[in-house]
């Protein structure tokens, strides 16, 4: 961990904290530990339903847990690290634009679309296509 503050595990159920964490102040630890806490919350109620990691039932259980307002990204004093994404995929269905750091490994749809109009099961027709860099 360089930049990040904690990182949630589901389904593990667990929790990794950045050591840096020890030189902050005991608050920035308990509300570190609070937002990670809150990603293992929502990810259990909502069972294997697609959730954003820092959408509306993340958010509820932060309120839950005492942090409301809570926002996706600590203001910490560690070093972020800004990676380029050179990966560019389109949803040939409705032209979402999805921007990767790593190329895809696998064959991968648009889940938007898929959830839309295949009962969100994956259909070759929504399948994510690489977009060609421009010269």
């Amino acid at each position: 961990m360089q930049t990040t503050a904690g990182r949630a595990w589901w389904p593990d159920r667990s929790i990794e904290l950045n050591p840096k964490l020890r030189e902050c102040a005991p608050e920035e630890l308990w509300r570190t530990l609070k937002h990670e806490l809150a990603h293992l919350i929502a990810y259990e109620r909502c069972g294997r339903r697609h959730t954003d990691p820092h959408g509306p039932e993340w958010a509820t259980a932060c309120t839950e847990l005492g942090i409301p307002g809570e926002h996706p990204f600590h203001t910490l004093p560690f070093k972020r690290r800004r990676m380029k994404r050179n990966h560019v995929y389109i949803c040939s269905n409705c032209l979402t634009t999805i921007h990767r750091v790593q190329p895809l490994q696998r064959t991968v749809a648009c889940y938007d679309c898929c959830r839309k109009f295949n009962g969100g099961a994956y259909h070759e027709r929504f399948r994510l296509v690489k977009k060609k860099p421009e010269a």
